[in-house]
């Protein structure tokens, strides 16, 4: 098989999707009662605004995500996950972004789903975009069933670098051999990959990447 010779990569909260999965799965659990609102939500909504600042601890973060998936079964995950993509996520999905994935997929690019949310959660919301490719954030598993811990490096910030540069090597393809390398995403988190690609693009970026889009001259983009 030939080489892919372009390198696409997508982020997915507030870029592909107009809303962040990861944010969503925690509050869909709230409103199913899986958790308790009173001391789940403030928690919830105080690392979204730490993410949204660049201030989030990832490691702090993810004790307290993924320690959601640690109390309950496979099985009662999979089914809240059935519903949570149907009731939350398939709403938060644009033709303009599904368009500009069938784009990129046409011309035969090497595409992934790049994030920080966990691949529980968005392993089925990359296939609904028929995204082959999947770096997330792995929460470590015994058996079928979750720890509570990270496994691996954070897909996040710098650790985006560590994780696509591993799977690049992987598939015997570093990111210097494309002819052409660009990641979409709305988030000043994302500088470290979008520096590292030859053709970043800010999706409906935050103030802070606007700015820095603006000051640099990348292409800015909506996908709402």
């Amino acid at each position: 098989m030939r080489a892919a010779m372009r390198l696409t990569l997508f982020d997915l909260d507030n870029t592909l999707l107009s809303g962040d999965s990861d944010y969503e799965w925690g509050q869909y659990l709230i409103d199913r009662g899986v958790l308790d609102r009173d001391e789940y939500e403030a928690r919830n909504n105080v690392f979204y605004e730490q993410y949204k600042a660049g201030k989030l601890d990832i490691h702090e973060y993810l004790q307290f995500a993924l320690g959601a998936l640690a109390r309950h079964t496979p099985e009662e995950l999979e089914g809240w996950l059935e519903a949570f993509m149907e009731t939350r996520i398939r709403p938060m999905i644009g033709p303009k972004a599904v368009e500009l994935v069938a784009r990129h997929a046409e011309s035969g690019d090497l595409c992934a789903v790049v994030t920080a949310t966990n691949s529980f959660v968005t392993a089925p919301i990359a296939r609904e975009f028929g995204i082959p490719n999947l770096i997330a954030t792995e929460p470590e598993r015994e058996g079928r069933r979750f720890t509570g811990r990270v496994a691996g490096t954070p897909c996040f910030r710098e650790g985006k670098i560590v994780r696509v540069t591993a799977w690049l090597e992987s598939l015997g393809q570093p990111i210097g051999q494309f002819e052409a390398s660009t990641f979409y995403s709305d988030s000043l988190n994302d500088l470290p990959l979008l520096n590292l690609v030859k053709h970043p693009v800010a999706v409906d970026p935050d103030d802070a990447l606007a700015a820095e889009a603006a000051r640099r001259g990348w292409p800015v983009i909506s996908l709402r």
